[in-house]
């Protein structure tokens, strides 16, 4: 599976270092609470306000480099929509992938 990275942040800073890192810091103040509430969510079955945290959280995937598991984002917000779990696995995977990420910076 495809990897975080910073390419996407360091084209948006132009080089400003103090940039990234506001960046980097809301990205994991924001991330774990997002996550929590995700979780809360899915567990509850409740697909609509599941949807809307994915949507939050597809953004993160986006500003991460994570072109790939975008894609998954999106088509698991669709499917929550219609009350479906499908690719739910696939999602999760991706969450935990970003939370390593985020405790090696």
């Amino acid at each position: 599976m495809e990897q975080p990275n910073m390419i996407y942040i360091k084209s948006l800073s132009g080089g400003d270092k103090s940039f990234e890192e506001k960046l980097f810091a809301i990205i994991k103040s924001e991330f774990p609470t997002e996550q929590q509430i995700y979780l809360n969510h899915i567990e509850a079955q409740n697909y609509q306000l599941t949807a809307e945290i994915v949507h939050k959280l597809k953004h993160k995937i986006s500003i991460l480099g994570l072109k790939k598991s975008y894609k998954i984002a999106v088509e698991f917000e669709n499917n929550l929509l219609d009350e479906s779990t499908a690719l739910q696995e696939e999602f999760e995977s991706i969450l935990l992938i970003i939370t390593n990420f985020l405790k090696q910076l």
